[in-house]
């Protein structure tokens, strides 16, 4: 792993400050910050809770490719992703991606090109309860 690289699956709270410390240097003029949350309601139902279950070493791969990729295609100098598995409440956080860049747009793009990446591609699945029941949401086939 490359040491401007930092990519952790994890049962624990995501912290928010260590992700912005990791991503900080003095040759960076921009950090940009995805921060997900667990919210209270999707399409019209009460969300009760999340459950996030993850390929753990296969979802670790992706994401280092995916941190690797936004290395190559913007110009930014760190990036983070870290992703929580297990239950999560209400507006607990399950994903933080931060990346910092000498310049704004290219933190940005790299952020946005993360998160939707990671969605798309990483082992890892979401399963949402509401009142009346549960669905999976981004199971792959």
């Amino acid at each position: 792993m490359k040491k401007n690289i930092s990519i952790h699956i994890t049962t624990q709270k995501l912290n928010l400050q260590s992700c912005y410390d990791f991503v900080q240097d003095i040759s960076c003029g921009g950090i940009a910050l995805f921060v997900g949350t667990v919210r209270n309601s999707t399409k019209g139902k009460n969300v009760i809770r999340l459950d996030f279950s993850t390929y753990r070493s296969m979802a670790i791969k992706e994401l280092n490719k995916i941190a690797l990729t936004a290395m190559e295609k913007f110009d930014i100098k760190k990036i983070v992703i870290h992703h929580a598995e297990g239950n999560l409440q209400i507006g607990d956080i399950p994903v933080i991606i931060a990346v910092a860049s000498p310049h704004r747009e290219a933190a940005f793009d790299a952020c946005q090109y993360a998160i939707d990446t990671l969605k798309e591609t990483a082992p890892i699945w979401k399963k949402e309860y509401f009142d009346d029941g549960e669905v999976w949401v981004n199971a792959h086939p």
